[in-house]
Order: structure tokens, then sequence, then C-alpha cells
């Protein structure tokens, strides 16, 4: 058995937390900067946040393409407290990670079960989101979109992970917020669990490994 854990919104924060707290940062909505998101990829065809999770823009083109479109949409905001060119070094500042999840993957390794994040991630972003995660100690393997050259869901990055697991004949798990993320898996051949909680992932995922339930 090998469990793959997703970052953003599993071993961080709940993403509606991290959206609320860059508005009380910033002022800007998460509905604002969603949308402005999902227009700076539209320019090149991809879907949101695809261009610098897989590399093709770096942090500060995307972050400028951020601030066009929010200026854009929004006629009057107020971008004077928003530092989109240098998105991470806000959106991270302060943010918890999800403990709980944190000592699940823990708990695991511990227990002998294979672990690995498995993450749709920026260049830019990693030195603040693999400090959130440290506590994890070492982990079997990681797979990072901006390093792979592909993406959750994309079919590849799970044949990747599986490579980089480097377990023969092994049951995959992926613990994901995200649905479309978690069909892809399971097409791949993988077990998938939507996080919805702390309690109900705990659950399901002692479940399926058989390891001692610790909630």
């Amino acid at each position: 058995m090998f469990v793959w854990f997703d970052f953003g919104g599993v071993l961080s924060q709940p993403l509606q937390v991290l959206f609320d707290v860059y508005e009380e940062r910033t002022g800007i909505s998460r509905p604002q900067l969603w949308a402005a998101m999902t227009a700076a990829d539209a320019e090149l065809g991809l879907p949101t946040l695809a261009s610098v999770e897989l590399g093709i823009r770096t942090e500060a083109e995307w972050g400028a393409r951020l601030r066009h479109h929010l200026a854009e949409a929004n006629p009057g905001i107020d971008l004077s407290r928003a530092r989109l060119e240098e998105f991470s070094a806000q959106w991270f500042a302060d943010v918890e990670p999800n403990h709980i999840m944190i000592n699940t993957l823990r708990y695991l390794r511990d227990y002998g079960v294979g672990v690995g994040i498995l993450t749709n991630n920026v260049t830019e972003w990693g030195p603040h989101w693999k400090r959130m995660v440290a506590g994890t100690g070492e982990v079997d393997a990681l797979v990072d979109s901006c390093e792979v050259g592909a993406r959750k869901p994309q079919p590849e990055i799970f044949e990747i992970a599986e490579k980089m697991a480097n377990r023969a004949d092994e049951r995959f798990v992926l613990i994901d917020d995200v649905e479309e993320n978690c069909a892809a898996a399971r097409a791949a051949g993988w077990t998938a669990i939507r996080f919805v909680d702390n309690i109900q992932v705990c659950r399901e995922l002692f479940g399926i490994t058989g390891v001692p339930s610790i909630i």
C-alpha cells in the first residue's frame, strides 16, 4: 500500500480558509481572485492555474496577468495591498498546515505504509509549502507538477507517481480535495478518498489500509 497526500486543501488548511485570509490581507475576494486566475490561463488555452503549475509562466509573469484581469473586471478595485507578482509570499504568510493530516502521514509511515506527496504546485511556492509540511519528516516520494511537467488530473502524473514510488505491484491511494483529481486517480486504477474533513478521511483511510485507527 502506498498513500499519496495532496498538499493544498489536505496537508494545508482548507482552500476556503486560505482565500478568506488572503481577502483579509488584500481586499480581493475569492470570486474576484478565481475569475482573474481563470482568465489569466484562458489566454493560453489552459485550465485555471495550469500555466504556473506546469512552469509555463513564472510567478511574477502570472501575477502581472492577475493584476491586469482584476483591474479590467473590477473597475476601481484597490490593489495597493496585493503583492500579486510575489503572490506566494503573501498567500502563505503565517498560514498553519493541517496538523491532523501531517500527523496521519507520519503515523502511516511509522507503521510501514509507503507515503508521498502528490501536488499541483508552483516553482516559486516551493520554499513556502515545503516549510509547512516539514513536520511530516521524510516521505518516500514527492511529485510536484511544476517539476515533472504534468498536473492532476492528467493521466501522465499518475504514471509518473507510480514510477517515483518505485514499488512494484503496489496498491495506490490518493487523498485529494478535488473530485476531478479523485476521478482521474480511479481511472488510473488507484483508490481515491475525496477530502471533506479530517475525521472522514481518517476513517476511510484506516479502513482501506488496515492500519489501526487513531481516532
